[in-house]
């Protein structure tokens, strides 16, 4: 009949490819910005803890540098400004490194606020050291470990509420999440 190396010709039903065909792709509408799965929100967190740590170091550091000679208002403008400069490296890392991520967006805001938080309270245990002895911050914290708050809250001069402090912290929220909304949501576009 055939050869051994010769198959018989096919006689089946002719050829209809696959027997399902899924639907063509479709697009975006139109004037709507492609989804887009990019960025690194925990990335963007993370580096944006770090950098406000080294801010607020600084800021630790010209304080210990400069209270001697400060002024309430000085000391005051220092620490607004602290508040805003940290907030404005912190929504800008988290935008350009998060981009569309809303909990990255909170997160930065809630991390620019802990750093003009911390970055007052950390200098004045520094502060302290310095004007008395290094032995001072151990006998703080056996006194009162939570001084730095309360005096983060309190006027030294006035007495009540010192309202600079609360004001830098929701300058900083403030500042971070919109600048991480704004960047996130330009950088995201093609």
């Amino acid at each position: 009949m055939y050869p051994a190396q010769q198959h018989p010709p096919y006689q089946g039903p002719p050829y209809q490819g696959p027997a399902y065909q899924g639907p063509a792709y479709q697009g975006p509408a139109y004037g709507q910005p492609p989804r887009t799965t990019t960025g690194h929100p925990v990335g963007a967190v993370l580096l944006a803890l770090c950098v406000s740590f080294i801010v607020s170091l600084l800021y630790s550091g010209l304080i210990l540098a400069t209270y001697k000679d400060q002024s309430v208002t000085a000391a005051n403008t220092l620490y607004i400004a602290h508040a805003v400069i940290n907030a404005l490296i912190v929504g800008a890392l988290v935008g350009l490194v998060g981009h569309r991520s809303a909990g990255a967006h909170v997160c930065g805001a809630v991390v620019a606020a802990l750093g003009a938080f911390f970055g007052y309270t950390n200098s004045l245990p520094l502060v302290l050291a310095e004007s008395q002895a290094p032995a001072a911050i151990g006998n703080m914290m056996e006194a009162d470990p939570f001084l730095p708050a309360k005096l983060w809250w309190n006027d030294e001069i006035g007495g009540g509420v010192d309202w600079f402090s609360p004001l830098g912290v929701v300058v900083a929220a403030v500042i971070a999440w919109s600048l991480a909304h704004v960047i996130g949501k330009s950088g995201t576009r093609a």
